[in-house]
């Protein structure tokens, strides 16, 4: 029997890496610019960002992902009316035509683009080496015990985030999508309205059983929800969301330490600092000096 083979045909290729950046930035933070002869994605994780692309100055919310072509020159800044952000930055170079599709772009992501923003933040944290908060270092090197082939898993997600995107710009972007089973559906559906509630309740301390009663649903389900969806714990995942607004709150300067804390719905400055670094790995106080340390050193 005889065998033909099919060479695979790649639209999308990224060839090397140049920068794998994430950002908390404050209030007040400005980068002045820069320009070189790769490419580079900017998404907002969280918070809203100012962001200069040769002669366009643009408005980023959270969700939002922008493209620089090679040679274009951009800024960063964050205003006093912008909510602190979390950015994701990354520099590459690829050869492909079809990049020329995402010149002077900006992108919503949806559901499943995140997913595979989310994956390849976590594969580039166990992969490289830090700082990954300096705008200024833009040198890779593999950490010592990165896990099997992560470099490949960065540019397999990222080839394909780059592909989803360009087919949802598509002509063809009309046609029905393919869906979740609907389990799948009605449970991302009440996990957003859980963690809406989260939201709206950041400053009091649920418990298991009150998320139940407000949300109507069962203890099993919920904690099945998390654990597949979030990785953790209901309650986990809610003292996840106080610790990223206290890093927020700390990041607009308004407040102290202190006023966080009961900001935050808890009794006392230890609590408050135990939590913030179980999560962070520092201390609030130890964080807040390291945001003015980045602000000096870009002033500087």
């Amino acid at each position: 029997m005889d065998f033909t083979s099919l060479a695979l045909h790649e639209s999308i290729t990224i060839t090397k890496l140049y920068s794998f950046h994430y950002f908390e930035y404050a209030k007040g933070y400005v980068f002045e610019g820069e320009e070189h002869d790769f490419w580079e994605l900017l998404y907002v994780d969280k918070g809203e960002v100012e962001v200069r692309a040769d002669d366009r100055i643009v408005q980023l919310s959270q969700g939002e992902i922008i493209f620089h072509k090679p040679g274009e020159f951009h800024t960063v800044r964050v205003s006093a009316r912008h909510r602190p952000p979390n950015l994701i930055v990354i520099s590459f170079e690829s050869p492909s035509e079809d990049m020329v599709r995402f010149e002077d772009k900006i992108m919503p992501l949806g559901k499943r683009e995140q997913g595979l923003l989310a994956l390849i933040l976590k594969e580039g944290f166990l992969t490289f080496n830090p700082p990954f908060d300096d705008p200024l270092s833009h040198r890779l090197s593999s950490h010592p015990d990165a896990p099997y082939a992560g470099q490949q898993v960065i540019k397999a997600c990222l080839e394909v985030l780059l592909i989803l995107l360009l087919r949802s710009e598509s002509a063809d972007q009309d046609k029905p999508q393919l869906t979740f089973t609907q389990k799948d559906n009605a449970d991302s559906h009440l996990q957003e309205r859980i963690v809406a509630y989260m939201r709206e309740h950041i400053a009091d301390n649920l418990s298991l059983d009150q998320l139940c009663q407000a949300m109507h649903v069962g203890k099993t389900r919920l904690k099945d929800i998390f654990q597949s969806r979030a990785g953790t714990g209901a309650i986990d995942y809610f003292k996840q969301l106080k610790i990223q607004e206290a890093k927020v709150l700390i990041r607009e300067r308004q407040y102290n330490l202190t006023e966080i804390a009961a900001k935050l719905g808890y009794g006392s400055i230890h609590y408050f600092s135990r939590d913030f670094k179980r999560s962070t790995g520092m201390s609030p106080s130890e964080y807040a000096r390291s945001v003015i340390a980045r602000a000096g050193r870009v002033e500087g």
